[in-house]
């Protein structure tokens, strides 16, 4: 996970290496933008919103967290995120995205994700590239930041490598 710090922007890219699927297998799950919530390990809804520019795709991203000194008392934090569509290249199997609107701090985010053959070729799983260009975000450090997006990629990455397991184990059961 390498990370800088130029002119006051903050950069970061964190990899995910799949033992398993190839990256034909992975792609399709990411290149769908608002079913993110089934990969990333903190998100609880994730869907399109309406938009008054048809040819744009925004996401509503959430998570629900019970407060540290919170009782059972049913109080809840809902923390949210507006996520705009930038690319999507299907034949480089990658996907950027900005933050339009949060209420967690984010000033200015960019990021793209990619799914890459590892070592050159399909034989041997592949690997997710997670990078990001953001503004400082008050409270946090660069570092805090950087872990958050590796933790939720290894998180991602996880949880796609079994869903693809279950799925083939799904395809070998009906086959017999």
């Amino acid at each position: 996970m390498a990370t800088q710090q130029l002119e006051s922007k903050w950069e970061g890219k964190s990899i995910a290496n799949l033992k398993h699927p190839k990256a034909e297998q992975v792609w399709p799950l990411l290149e769908d933008f608002c079913n993110f919530h089934h990969w990333l390990p903190n998100i609880d809804a994730c869907h399109q919103m309406n938009s008054d520019n048809k040819d744009e795709i925004i996401r509503y991203c959430a998570s629900s967290t019970k407060p540290p000194s919170s009782s059972d008392d049913g109080e809840v934090i809902v923390k949210w995120c507006h996520e705009k569509l930038l690319t999507v290249d299907k034949i480089e199997r990658c996907l950027s995205y900005e933050v339009l609107d949060n209420n967690i701090g984010i000033k200015s985010y960019v990021s793209t994700l990619k799914v890459l053959a590892s070592d050159g070729n399909d034989e041997n799983g592949c690997q997710i590239e997670w990078s990001f260009v953001a503004d400082p975000i008050d409270g946090l450090t660069l570092e805090l930041f950087s872990g958050y997006v590796d933790s939720s990629l290894q998180g991602m990455a996880e949880n796609i490598e079994n869903a693809l397991e279950s799925s083939k184990l799904g395809d070998f059961a009906s086959s017999n």
